[in-house]
C-alpha cells in the first residue's frame, strides 16, 4: 500500500493549493471547542497553522486564537434584548431565549458572510486549513438557513469537509450510539459533503467497540438484545438501514485532552479533500453554471418584458443629468434609499 500523502504538503503541482475548510459539528458536550484547540496546536506543531473562525456567539471564551470571531461583530446578549417577540398578555418579558439569540446572531452574521469569504480568499496562499467552530447547539447551525448559507458559501469556493465530533464515552449504550449515527447520517445527506466521524474522548474509553458495531451487524445486535425497551426495537429496525452509510464512512478516534489520533485524522482529511475535488467540486461547478444560466435567462426575460411594456418610449438612463436632489444621475428616491453598511451589523 502506498504511503499516505503528508497532509501538510500540497497534493498537486499545478494550480495553487486551496485551503481545506473543516466544518466542526457535534452535539453539546461532545468536545468540539477542545477538539479545535487541540487540532490547532497539532497543525502548529506540523508547521501549518490554520485560519480559525468562531461561529459560536454565546461562548464566553475560546481557547484558541480566532482570526474571525462572530462575537466581535454581533453582541449575543444585545441581540436577545433588541430582537423580541410581540408582547404577550400578562407578561413583561420581550427578549429572545438563548437558542433564539444564537439563531438571530447567526442570521445577522450570514448576511455579511461574503466579506468573510473575501478574508479567506486573501489568506488562501498563507493557510492550508480553515477551521470553523460552530455553536454548541448543533441544531441551531445544522438546520437553520444561516447554517446552510455558510456551508454552501464555503463549499462552492473551497474544498470543504464536515467533521462530526462524537462523545465516545456516552455512546457505549447501543441506543445512544444509534441516535448519534442517525444524526450523523442526516447531516451527511443534508450537506452532501465529505464526512468524517471523530470519536472524541478515547482517553476515557477506546472507540474500538463502536467501530466493531459498525463493521459487524451481529455484534451490534447482541449488544442491542440486552435492551428491552420500545426504543431498542426501533433501533434494531433502523440499524438494518445504515449498513450502506457505514461502508463509506471515515471514522477516527481521538482524544482532545491527550492529543492522540490527530495524525490519523490529518490523513483522513487529506483523503476527504481529494474526494471533494474528485466528486463534489464538479457538481458544485455544474450547479453554479446552471444558476448563472438561469439568472441570465431571467434577466433577458425581464428586459424583453420591460421593452414590451415601454413600447416606443425611449429609455433614458439619466446619466450626467442633474435631478431635483442636485446630485448628478440620481433622484430623490435614490438618495433616500437605505444603503447597506460595508461591514457586518454590530448590535450594541
Amino acid at each position: 500500500m502506498a504511503a499516505p500523502a503528508d497532509p501538510a504538503e500540497p497534493q498537486g503541482s499545478g494550480a495553487p493549493q486551496l485551503p481545506v475548510c473543516l466544518l466542526v459539528l457535534g452535539m453539546a458536550g461532545s468536545g468540539k471547542t477542545t477538539f479545535v484547540q487541540r487540532l490547532t496546536g497539532h497543525l502548529h506543531n506540523k508547521g501549518s497553522p490554520p485560519y480559525i473562525i468562531n461561529l459560536d456567539p454565546a461562548v464566553h471564551e475560546v481557547p484558541f486564537p480566532a482570526n474571525i470571531d462572530i462575537r466581535d461583530t454581533v453582541k449575543y446578549k444585545e441581540v436577545m434584548k433588541q430582537y423580541h417577540f410581540p408582547h404577550l398578555p400578562g407578561t413583561d418579558w420581550y427578549g429572545l431565549g438563548p437558542n433564539g439569540g444564537i439563531v438571530t446572531s447567526l442570521n445577522l452574521f450570514a448576511t455579511r458572510f461574503d466579506q468573510v469569504m473575501k478574508f479567506i480568499e486573501k489568506a488562501q496562499n498563507t493557510f492550508k486549513y480553515v477551521l470553523i467552530d460552530t455553536p454548541g447547539q448543533i441544531e441551531v447551525f445544522t438546520w437553520s438557513a444561516s447554517g446552510t448559507i455558510i456551508t454552501e458559501a464555503l463549499a462552492s469556493s473551497f474544498p470543504t469537509v464536515v467533521i462530526y465530533v462524537m462523545d465516545t464515552s456516552r455512546s457505549t449504550n447501543p441506543v445512544t450510539f444509534m441516535s448519534n449515527m442517525l444524526y450523523a447520517c442526516s447531516i451527511l445527506y443534508k450537506t452532501k459533503l465529505p464526512f468524517i466521524v471523530v470519536m472524541n474522548k478515547t482517553d476515557i474509553i477506546d472507540h474500538s467497540f463502536a467501530v466493531e458495531w459498525m463493521q459487524d451487524f451481529e455484534t451490534f445486535q447482541d449488544a442491542l438484545n440486552q435492551e428491552t425497551t420500545y426504543v431498542s426495537n426501533l433501533t434494531h429496525s433502523v440499524s438494518l438501514v445504515l449498513d450502506e452509510f457505514y461502508s463509506s464512512l471515515r471514522v477516527v478516534g481521538v482524544s482532545a485532552v491527550v492529543g492522540t489520533g490527530f495524525d490519523e485524522l490529518c490523513v483522513q482529511v487529506t483523503s476527504a479533500a481529494e474526494e471533494y475535488e474528485r466528486e463534489y467540486r464538479p457538481e458544485y461547478e455544474r450547479l453554479k453554471k446552471s444558476l448563472a444560466s438561469a439568472q441570465s435567462d431571467q434577466q433577458k426575460e425581464q428586459l424583453e418584458r420591460l421593452q414590451k411594456d415601454m413600447g416606443s418610449v425611449a429609455l433614458d438612463t439619466g446619466a450626467g443629468k442633474e435631478h431635483s436632489t442636485g446630485e448628478p444621475g440620481c433622484t430623490a428616491s435614490d438618495t433616500n434609499a437605505s444603503v447597506p453598511p460595508d461591514t457586518l451589523p454590530i448590535c450594541v
